[in-house]
């Protein structure tokens, strides 16, 4: 990747995983009125519908394609991301008042959202100390990880402070506090920067059914008794953050699926120290790609399988999102889902329909889109072998 595509790539990830950085309530005090000196609430909304229109414009961007369905699910993807960004700009900013919220779920998909994972996330503070109290539960892979939105500074989203689940000291009970500071404290503890801005969980399942999720509740901890009343500067800046997140994610992941785009029907690793810079987590290898299929074709890729602590294979849309995964249970897998081959090694077959060989990945009426692999933890990152064969 050039410059532009680096800065372009961290710029996403920033977004997705972070928020703009304007939104934090009492820590923006003081800052101009965003109004410049405009009484008008009319006007106000009138702007953010016009913002939110404008936004529109992705659709009509060469590389975006044409057909009903890419289109269509283009429309979809602005709302659902609108309705991320009003969840963490308008309901969520408040890092004197936290919350566990999803920028990513089951019906709001961004960047290769991972089907096997439950995203949380909480804007919070660098001059802050915060709680977090729950259960461990029994999902296999757990992290938590906090960020600082620098982007406008170097590019970056960078990660500010990293607890593996697997090092929690937990209670006789499986329960057990984690403290969210600047200096170490408590048995369980999470760094923060001056500049952190967001606080990230990851819970990855082999089966969402079976397995028993994270209980985890966040509190501030020496925080006023109750927020400010909202005023006209914080519902200025809560919409213009909220425009600015849809713009520019879309914006940036289209770009991202542009440049997979020049290595059609490949899965690679890129470079990681980009996925890391933009807020990845440090356990994991990602290998991105994007495919392409006429009706009578299918995907075919072939690797080894690793030892490693987890592993899963997606296929994605154009835009990056996850497919249905709620109704189709064949659009990604793991080690559980997976039919592995006699010497351990793994097919994926990316078909319209099952081949009868491999394990099949569905491509849920679509004839392009981008996927993801990634180990975590693993001793090895091979890089599949990939073709196109006729049905």
């Amino acid at each position: 990747m050039d410059q532009v595509a680096r800065r372009t790539f961290l710029g996403a990830a920033g977004l997705a995983l972070g928020g703009l950085g304007l939104s934090q309530g009492a820590s923006a005090k003081g800052a101009p009125s965003a109004l410049e000196n405009s009484s008008s609430y009319l006007k106000i909304w009138q702007d953010f519908c016009q913002e939110l229109s404008d936004i529109g414009q992705i659709l009509e961007r060469p590389s975006v394609p044409r057909s009903g369905l890419d289109q269509a699910e283009g429309i979809r993807y602005l709302t659902r991301l609108m309705r991320a960004a009003l969840e963490m700009a308008m309901e969520s900013a408040d890092p004197d008042f936290p919350r566990f919220f999803q920028l990513s779920n089951e019906t709001i998909k961004i960047g290769a959202d991972n089907p096997d994972n439950i995203y949380l996330n909480s804007v919070v503070a660098g001059d802050r100390s915060y709680r977090i109290t729950g259960k461990r539960g029994t999902v296999p892979y757990l992290s938590f990880g906090t960020k600082a939105n620098r982007y406008s500074i170097n590019g970056e989203m960078a990660t500010t402070g990293e607890l593996d689940g697997k090092d929690l000291v937990l209670e006789a009970d499986g329960s057990f506090e984690l403290i969210v500071s600047r200096e170490r404290k408590g048995k369980n503890w999470l760094p923060l920067a001056a500049d952190s801005t967001m606080l990230l969980v990851r819970q990855t399942f082999l089966d969402k059914r079976a397995e028993t999720p994270a209980q985890l509740a966040i509190e501030a901890i020496g925080g006023p008794a109750v927020p400010q009343p909202l005023s006209e500067e914080q519902l200025v800046r809560a919409l213009r953050t909220a425009t600015g997140f849809v713009a520019g994610t879309a914006k940036t992941f289209a770009e991202w699926t542009e440049m997979f785009m020049t290595k059609p029907n490949q899965l690679l690793p890129w470079d990681q120290s980009f996925f890391q810079r933009g807020g990845g987590d440090p356990n994991i290898h990602y290998l991105h790609g994007y495919w392409e299929l006429k009706p009578d074709q299918a995907w075919v890729l072939r690797t080894p399988v690793p030892k490693c602590r987890f592993w899963n294979f997606q296929a994605d849309n154009w835009w990056m999102e996850s497919l249905d995964y709620r109704t189709r249970p064949n659009v990604w897998t793991n080690p559980k889902k997976a039919k592995l081959e006699k010497d351990g090694s793994l097919i994926l077959v990316v078909s319209p329909r099952d081949l009868g060989f491999g394990t099949w990945i569905d491509t849920a009426g679509h004839s392009n889109g981008t996927a993801l692999l990634r180990w975590i933890n693993a001793d090895a990152h091979p890089v599949p072998t990939t073709e196109i064969i006729s049905i």
